[in-house]
C-alpha cells in the first residue's frame, strides 16, 4: 500500500490540509452551507444502512499495484465497477472517504518512516560518524514506532480488502492505540534532546553535516529535510486524532460506529496529551533550574523548583513610581523597569541587576492576583493596568501600576495573570450560539509560553484580539488556548459554517462533556 499513493507523508499531509483550507474557503463564501461540494465536511445527520455489505464484492487488489495513484475511495476501479456508488447515500460515501483517508495516510506515513530508517539511520557513512549514544538520541525508538505503524497498517489493509464498502476502522484504531501506541510517547518525549543533539552535531561535526546534506539531495527525499522526517511520529499521532474526529462527524448518531469512534478518539487524545506532557516536562525542568540560578531574594526566599510548577510568562514591564495621585505628572521618572516571572501557581516580581541576575522584592500565589485595565489616560498612560496582589510576600495587599510596551503585550499579561477574567468573546465551551472563528492558513511556531503553535487548517474560536495584530484563540479540536499573530489565519465569516464547526466540536467532545458535568456536580456537592 505504500506505493499506492506515491507520496511521502509530508507531501500527503500538506496536500490534505491545503484541500481542507480550500474546502472551508468555498463553504465560507457560500450563503447556504447545504450547497457545498460532495467532499465537504458536513456532519452526516442520517446514514441509511446498506445491504451492499453482505454481497462480498471483489477484493481491492490494487492495494498491491505500484502504478495506482488514486486518492479517493470512490475513484477505485473496483468501487466504480461494483455499482455501490449508485446505491449508497451521499453521507455514507463521505464516511467511506473519511475512513479510506485514514488508511491511505497511514500507508504514506509508513513509507516516510521507512525512508528515515533505510536512507538515513542505516546509512553506513552516517553510522561511522555517529557515536552509538548520539545515534540513540537522534533516532530514539524509531524502529519500534515503525514496527507499530506496520502492524497497524496491515490490520487496516486487511479490513479494506475484506469488502469494498469499509465496515469500520475506528475499532482497529482503538485496539492499536490501547495496546501499541505508547511507543509514540517515548519517541516524542525525547524531542527536546533530539533537536538539541541534531543542532550540536551539525555544528561540531562537518562530516555529519556533509553526509546529511548529500542524503537530503537524493531524489527519494523529494526535496524534504532530514528534520522533517524526524518529526513525523508527533505529527502523525496528532493527525490520526483529527482523522478519527473527521470520521466521528460523519457517522450516524447513537450508532455502534459512533461509539467505536468516540472510544478511539478518547484513547488517542490520552496518547497525544501524554506526548505533549512528555515534551513539556523535559524542557520545563531545565528552564526552572536556569531561572532558579538567576534569582536573588531580597525578601524571604521561595523555593522555585517544583515538579508541579512551570513558567507561563516572563518579561519586562514599567512600574509607575509613587502614589496614584502622581498619575497626572508627565516626568521621565514616572515609570521604572521591573521584571516578572509568572509560573502556573506563583508570581515573582524582580528588578534586573548586573550579571544577568534578578533581585526578587515581592511575590504572591497566582490565585491571589487581580488585574484591572485603566481607562485611556492619554499617550503616556496608554497600555497601563493595575495588578493587585491580595496577599503578597509580607502577607498584605499590594497594588502595582504597570505599563506594557503595546496593547497586545498588556492584554497578554492581563490574561496570563488572571486567567479567569472574562475575555472579549466568550469561549465555545460556554455553549455560546456564535463566536468569531478563524482558520489557520500559515503554520505558526509559538515563540513564548503564552503563545499557541498552529498547524494548517486548525480552526479556532477568537476569544480576544488586539489592535496591533494579535489574537487570543481556543482551538476547537483540543481546547488549547494561546496567542498568535492574526496574519496566520483567515476569519470564517459565514455564521452557518461557524455553527456547524461548533456542532461538530460538541459532538466530538460529548463524552468529555458528560465527564465534566459529572465532575461539576460532584464538586458542587
Amino acid at each position: 500500500l505504500c506505493s499506492f499513493l506515491g507520496l511521502l507523508y509530508q507531501e500527503y499531509r500538506d496536500k490534505s490540509t491545503r484541500e481542507e483550507i480550500e474546502t472551508r474557503r468555498l463553504q465560507d463564501s457560500q450563503t447556504d452551507p447545504e450547497e457545498t461540494s460532495p467532499s465537504e465536511e458536513n456532519p452526516s445527520e442520517a446514514e441509511p444502512t446498506s445491504t451492499i455489505e453482505n454481497k462480498a464484492p471483489p477484493q481491492i487488489n490494487l492495494l498491491r499495484n505500484s502504478n495506482s495513484r488514486f486518492n479517493l475511495w470512490q475513484d477505485l476501479p473496483e468501487v466504480q465497477s461494483s455499482g455501490v456508488l449508485s446505491i449508497l447515500q451521499p453521507d455514507e460515501i463521505k464516511l467511506q472517504e473519511a475512513m479510506f483517508e485514514l488508511v491511505t495516510s497511514e500507508a504514506s506515513y509508513y513509507k516516510s518512516l521507512n525512508l528515515l530508517v533505510s536512507h538515513f539511520m542505516e546509512n553506513e557513512r552516517l553510522k561511522k560518524i555517529l557515536h552509538q549514544s548520539e545515534a540513540h538520541i537522534l533516532f530514539s525508538n524509531v524502529l519500534d514506532v515503525m514496527a507499530v505503524s506496520e502492524r497497524f497498517l496491515l490490520d487496516l489493509e486487511q479490513r479494506v480488502e475484506e469488502n469494498i464498502v469499509i465496515s469500520d476502522v475506528c475499532d482497529i484504531v482503538y485496539q492499536h492505540t490501547v495496546n501499541h501506541f505508547s511507543v509514540y510517547i517515548t519517541y516524542v518525549s525525547n524531542q527536546t534532546y533530539q533537536e538539541r543533539a541534531y543542532k550540536q552535531l551539525l555544528q561540531d561535526k562537518p562530516a555529519f553535516r556533509e553526509v546529511i546534506s548529500q542524503l537530503e539531495l537524493d531524489p527519494k527525499c523529494k526535496g524534504l529535510s532530514f528534520s522533517s522526517f524526524l518529526i513525523l511520529p508527533f505529527q502523525r499521532i496528532t493527525r490520526l486524532k483529527l482523522l478519527v474526529q473527521n470520521i466521528l462527524k460523519k457517522v450516524e448518531e447513537k450508532s455502534d460506529r459512533e461509539s467505536t469512534a468516540l472510544d478511539a478518539h478518547k484513547e488517542l487524545e490520552t496518547v497525544v496529551k501524554a506526548c505533549n506532557e512528555g515534551v513539556r516536562k523535559m524542557s520545563r525542568t531545565e528552564q526552572m533550574i536556569s531561572i532558579q540560578k538567576k534569582l536573588e531574594f531580597k525578601i524571604k526566599s521561595v523555593p522555585i523548583i517544583s515538579h508541579s510548577r512551570w513558567l507561563l510568562k516572563q518579561g519586562e514591564l514599567q512600574q509607575m513610581n509613587g502614589p496614584k495621585t502622581s498619575r497626572t505628572l508627565r516626568t521621565k521618572k514616572l515609570f521604572r523597569e521591573i521584571y516578572l516571572f509568572l509560573f502556573n501557581d506563583l508570581l515573582v516580581i524582580c528588578r534586573q541587576i548586573p550579571g544577568d541576575k534578578y533581585q526578587v522584592f515581592d511575590s504572591a500565589p497566582r490565585g491571589l492576583l487581580r488585574v484591572e485595565e485603566l481607562e485611556d489616560q492619554g499617550q503616556s498612560l496608554a497600555n497601563v493596568f493595575i495588578l493587585r496582589l491580595l496577599e503578597n510576600a509580607d502577607d498584605r495587599e499590594a497594588s502595582y501600576m504597570l505599563k506594557a510596551s503595546s496593547q497586545s503585550e498588556m492584554k497578554r499579561w492581563m490574561i496570563s495573570l488572571a486567567p479567569n477574567r472574562r475575555t472579549k468573546f466568550v469561549s465555545f465551551t460556554s455553549r455560546l450560539v456564535d463566536c468569531p472563528q478563524i482558520q489557520c492558513v500559515h503554520p505558526y511556531v509559538a515563540q513564548q509560553p503564552d503563545e499557541l503553535s498552529l498547524e494548517l487548517a486548525d480552526v479556532l474560536n477568537i476569544l480576544d484580539k488586539t489592535d496591533d495584530g494579535w489574537i487570543f484563540g481556543e482551538r476547537l479540536h483540543d481546547q488549547e488556548r494561546g496567542w498568535f499573530p492574526s496574519s496566520m489565519g483567515e476569519e470564517i465569516l459565514n455564521p452557518k459554517i461557524r455553527a456547524q464547526n461548533l456542532k461538530e466540536c460538541f459532538r466530538v467532545h460529548k463524552s468529555d462533556d458528560s465527564q465534566r458535568r459529572k465532575l461539576g456536580s460532584r464538586n458542587r456537592q
